[in-house]
């Protein structure tokens, strides 16, 4: 286990004087985006805050994540603009090929507005985690490999025991740790009850750029499957990219060298550069398969343990919005909080109202996109029509439809990482 400023030795300068840090206590479980995000939009508005991450150190690479729209502005209220756009693959559009590589579709980055199919800020997911951890990692204490392992609330805060063996009361608990989430299940009943599989199994690791991509992605699909290359800043690799249907999903998602069976088993045939993509399977550093699923639940907290991000709402990949959902549910969660003074009654219930429509229009596109991948059987309905102005309207909403209030009167240091605390590292 590693320990980043550890929590109970933090101290903050005010001024020439230096006194006992004051504030709630939240523990947030996760440090992939959601977690670290809301993280810094905590500090900011004085709480005390520690991140538990059950992963040894931040996890590299993963699929491009998504900033369109509203996310945009919450990116640039963390004062974290330039740093996201200086991490982004850089991406200048999309082509649809055909399996001789011939050009089918275009899509430009720069379309929409930059927010279409290829958004202008296309980051890798490793990466934006690597931009959120270091905005706050001086201000934040970070536990890495370690997690929750009991929790225990009474009206005035949590009791947590932690796997590593230490114990601590907080304020607050924020689920973080997405679409498995250990706490939803500890605290909300078993993943099976919220956890909605939508047909459909993604994979993503990066291989050695061998096949002269540029500054373009390029997707090709056959019979339900695809595969594609997508652009990362490391110009000496690229990023491969796999889906396939699959009814239903029994593979443990912890079970690497299971998943890299099970996806060499289901491409098998596929035409294209998909024999030479695969061959790098068993030496790729990063690899990635899960299901496409979304979160579905009636409610995100419990007393005082509430959730966030893909623990709460995942709306899947095949939305392309499921950062967006993340870092606005984060900016939503610590103001709303902070704005009914820390009482976690009236600030869930603030934040819950104020994002449950732009949750639900990102979960209808996902639905939407996954269906428009399955493969018509004779009695199949027919596909989604994405011609229609009722789309252009849910998009808009999925893109714009939520409001990021100014909180006016709440504080907020306005520093990205906080005041500075003393730090100490344990093994």
């Amino acid at each position: 286990m590693s320990v980043e400023n550890p929590a109970h030795e933090q101290t903050v300068r005010t001024g020439e004087q230096e006194g006992a840090v004051s504030g709630p206590r939240v523990l947030v479980a996760g440090a992939s985006i959601a977690g670290p995000a809301l993280a810094h939009w905590l500090r900011r508005r004085g709480a005390v805050v520690t991140v538990v991450e059950r992963a040894p150190e931040l996890r590299p690479g993963g699929q491009a994540v998504d900033a369109r729209g509203v996310t945009k502005e919450v990116i640039r209220r963390m004062g974290l603009d330039a740093a996201v756009r200086a991490a982004r693959t850089e991406t200048a559009g999309a082509y649809t090929v055909d399996v001789d590589g011939k050009v089918l579709e275009t899509y430009r980055a720069d379309d929409d507005g930059g927010d279409g199919f290829i958004s202008e800020i296309e980051i890798l997911r490793g990466d934006l985690s690597r931009v959120l951890h270091d905005d706050t990692r001086d201000g934040v204490e970070y536990i890495f490999g370690d997690r929750i392992a009991e929790l225990t609330q009474d009206a005035d805060g949590v009791d947590v025991a932690f796997a590593g063996g230490d114990r601590r009361r907080f304020d607050l608990v924020v689920g973080a740790d997405g679409l498995h989430s250990a706490l939803r299940a500890m605290v909300f009943g078993p993943r099976e009850r919220f956890v909605r599989h939508l047909g459909h199994v993604l994979a993503f690791y990066s291989v050695p750029n061998e096949f002269g991509l540029d500054r373009w992605l390029i997707d090709y699909q056959e019979s339900g499957r695809s595969a594609g290359l997508r652009p990362i800043q490391d110009a000496t690799r690229a990023m491969a990219m796999f889906s396939f249907p699959s009814g239903d999903f029994d593979v443990d998602y912890r079970d690497v060298a299971a998943q890299k069976r099970l996806l060499g088993e289901r491409m098998a045939g596929m035409g294209w550069l998909t024999p030479r993509i695969l061959a790098h399977l068993d030496d790729t550093p990063d690899f990635y398969l899960d299901q496409v699923a979304q979160v579905v639940m009636d409610r995100w907290s419990s007393g005082r343990v509430g959730l966030l991000g893909d623990a709460a709402f995942s709306s899947s990949p095949m939305s392309g919005q499921g950062t967006g959902l993340a870092l606005v549910g984060a900016y939503l969660l610590a103001g709303e909080l902070a704005a009914a003074g820390w009482d976690p009654q009236a600030g869930f219930a603030g934040y819950e109202a104020r994002m449950r429509s732009f949750v639900e229009a990102n979960q209808e596109i996902g639905r939407l996109n996954a269906r428009s991948r399955d493969v018509p059987g004779p009695d199949a309905e027919p596909g989604p029509d994405f011609t229609g102005e009722w789309f252009a309207e849910l998009i808009e909403c999925a893109i714009n439809g939520v409001e990021l209030p100014d909180y006016a009167g709440v504080p907020d240091s306005g520093a990205p990482a906080g005041p500075p605390i003393t730090s100490s590292a344990k093994p």
